[in-house]
């Protein structure tokens, strides 16, 4: 190993020998590292995103209760399936009678034994829920996760209350950054779906010039380029997963956001939201 190679990862046993307290030195000597080109910006972004999550607990990046999407035992097959579709999540927590009352996962794939045998009992396809606190540290929930091959685990609070969700996926994100998931579609041109139920799935990256011709409206551009940086402006932050806002007569929802970024959008035309509540 060359000299320098040498005396950089000694430098970085000592930083971390020295305790908490060198964490900033630390950060410095890995910026210093992708400087010298002895590590690339890739391995420099994973190295800090591990010193970040050992100070990270579950309650720090879990989905909050009001914004999980969950399904309930005792609904009909229909209204499941449209849920799954809408959302394209993989895992549900299932709940009976309260929502807070969660009795287990569904697999979405596991739904479609349903549909082959309608007289299966759903309560059989459900596997066990893991629970976890809000204080369980993320390097800590990694390791369980690992060891007993479980994606998704439910956070409770110190009185026992559910309190959120999170994913192996969300662990990881921490460390890695994004992660493709089942939304991503890298062969695709546009950033605009058509959804089973009518409803278009829009990209946050989109462009507003693109959302404006495809849905023939004349929503600003003046100001910012994409769809997802207009809704933020609009609310005064970056929306989370279930908030909406409303532009130009079209009803943006938001699937799924990560990073700071809303990652799609569920767009609807206000008119037909309406003509929904009505009928509800």
């Amino acid at each position: 190993m060359p000299p320098e190679r040498r005396n950089l990862f000694q430098k970085l046993v000592d930083l971390v020998a020295r305790g908490p307290g060198s964490r900033d030195d630390l950060m410095e000597s890995l910026a210093d590292a992708e400087h010298k080109e002895l590590i690339e910006p890739e391995s420099r972004m994973m190295l800090e995103g591990v010193l970040r999550m050992a100070d990270m607990t579950a309650g720090d990046v879990m989905v909050p209760t009001r914004q999980m999407d969950l399904l309930d035992i005792d609904a009909p097959f229909d209204e499941m399936l449209h849920l799954i579709i809408g959302t394209g999540h993989s895992r549900f927590p299932v709940y009976e009678e309260r929502r807070e009352n969660i009795i287990g996962i569904l697999m979405a794939k596991d739904l479609l034994k349903l549909q082959r045998s309608p007289d299966l009992n759903l309560r059989t396809l459900l596997r066990p829920a893991v629970f976890v606190p809000e204080s369980k540290r993320l390097n800590e929930l990694l390791s369980d996760f690992r060891s007993a091959r479980n994606h998704l685990a439910m956070v409770i609070d110190e009185f026992g209350n559910t309190a959120g969700l999170l994913t192996i996926e969300d662990v990881l994100e921490e460390i890695v950054g994004e992660i493709e998931d089942e939304f991503d579609d890298k062969d695709a041109v546009s950033g605009l779906y058509t959804l089973a139920d009518g409803s278009q799935r829009v990209a946050g990256d989109t462009s507003l010039a693109e959302v404006n011709g495809f849905f023939d409206v004349a929503l600003p551009t003046d100001e910012f380029e994409t769809i997802g940086g207009l809704v933020a402006h609009e609310l005064g932050r970056v929306p989370r997963r279930g908030e909406a806002a409303t532009l130009g007569g079209l009803v943006f929802t938001v699937m799924l956001a990560r990073g700071g970024a809303v990652r799609w959008f569920k767009v609807t035309r206000a008119a037909e939201e309406a003509l929904g509540s009505d009928g509800a």
